[in-house]
């Protein structure tokens, strides 16, 4: 890595990792094991996560998956057995880098990125961030990973119904949307009740200055000062887009 040394490290002893120097001892581990270790340092460069990372809150470990490979050229990937397009990863590569941060990293819950897993929701996202141990990511690529890998995983992720190049930004998306629910990584953790999804609903509409812009202007209840007013006036507004832009939200809160 090239930027910010203090905080990061790039072990080479072993399969290539990288994560914090130190940490305090109520720190979330994250794992991923990816073909691509690279992806991960600029876009948790900055931004809340990289303060949490840099303060010891978040502690991100990413395991280089080709120092795993077979023979000479260290071959992760082959073809399908049936015929088809594509390369499908081995098992062999995956199995030693999920074994290796196994030992390491006894009881780490084992998650695969996967288009086929139960679809990522924030009510995923609390229940990884109460977690007590560390949490691995396993990130596929080419057609797809051979289906006897999926043995060796505790829980199967998809974060919606698209075709991504692999399972690196959906990585992301979970340590993203997990750790900013952790203690001290928010300025103010009382927004994390309004958001949206927090409480199966859309946020409700934000203005800030000016008043007027371009003929719209900002709610008068908003500038009435009566927060009573304003309290209920968001709640209508939240459970009104809900409605109109994603009722399933609402549908789901039934149950």
């Amino acid at each position: 890595m090239h930027h910010r040394a203090d905080a990061l490290w790039f072990h080479r002893a072993r399969p290539d990792t990288f994560g914090m120097r130190a940490a305090p001892r109520f720190a979330m581990d994250f794992h991923v094991i990816t073909l691509f270790p690279e992806m991960f340092e600029s876009p948790f460069g900055g931004g809340m996560i990289g303060r949490a990372i840099e303060q010891g809150i978040i502690v991100l470990h990413v395991h280089a998956l080709r120092p795993y490979g077979l023979g000479k050229y260290r071959q992760v990937d082959d073809a399908p057995y049936g015929g088809g397009s594509g390369m499908v990863m081995r098992p062999e590569p995956l199995a030693a880098a999920i074994d290796a941060v196994a030992e390491e990293h006894p009881g780490v819950w084992k998650v695969l990125m996967t288009p086929q897993g139960e679809v990522f929701d924030q009510a995923i996202a609390r229940e990884f961030s109460a977690r007590p141990g560390a949490i691995l990511l396993i990130a596929g690529r080419y057609e797809g990973i051979d289906e006897r890998v999926r043995a060796m995983v505790d829980q199967e992720i998809s974060i919606g119904d698209y075709v991504l190049s692999g399972g690196e930004l959906a990585a992301m998306v979970v340590i993203e949307a997990t750790g900013r629910l952790l203690a001290g990584v928010l300025g103010n953790p009382e927004s994390l009740k309004e958001e949206s999804f927090g409480e199966r609903t859309l946020e409700y509409p934000h203005y800030t200055r000016p008043e007027e812009f371009r003929g719209m202007r900002v709610p008068e209840v908003l500038l009435s000062g009566d927060h009573g007013k304003i309290r209920a006036w968001r709640e209508a507004e939240a459970r009104r887009r809900t409605a109109r832009r994603r009722p399933d939200l609402l549908e789901r809160r039934k149950f």
